[in-house]
């Protein structure tokens, strides 16, 4: 079996708590930061560590705001953020492609 594909999952994205906040931000043009905690049922610190990670590898961009006059903060994949998912992604297509039997 090829290695390969596995040498080359990107760390950062890997862990599951991440990996889960980059599959969200894929599927939404932005999402609040209650959001990401509530649907993923994170803490309030966990979330934080793993965005403040995200944030710092550049993947994902902050936005502060307020809104009916409360501080509003939203979460968004930056491009390349989403080409880095889109990467991770492909280098998982390898990986189970390579568990598949061959045809017959």
């Amino acid at each position: 079996m090829n290695p390969e594909p596995f040498l080359q999952l990107d760390r950062v994205i890997h862990e599951k708590g991440r990996l889960a906040i980059m599959s969200l931000l894929a599927a939404s043009p932005s999402l609040y930061y209650t959001d990401l905690r509530d649907t993923l049922r994170m803490t309030d610190g966990n979330v934080t560590a793993h965005l403040r990670t995200l944030v710092e590898a550049g993947y994902v961009a902050v936005t502060k705001s307020f809104e009916d006059g409360r501080a509003a903060t939203t979460y968004a994949l930056t491009p390349a953020g989403r080409r880095a998912f889109s990467e991770y992604i492909g280098f998982l297509e390898q990986i189970v492609a390579l568990t598949r039997p061959p045809a017959p």
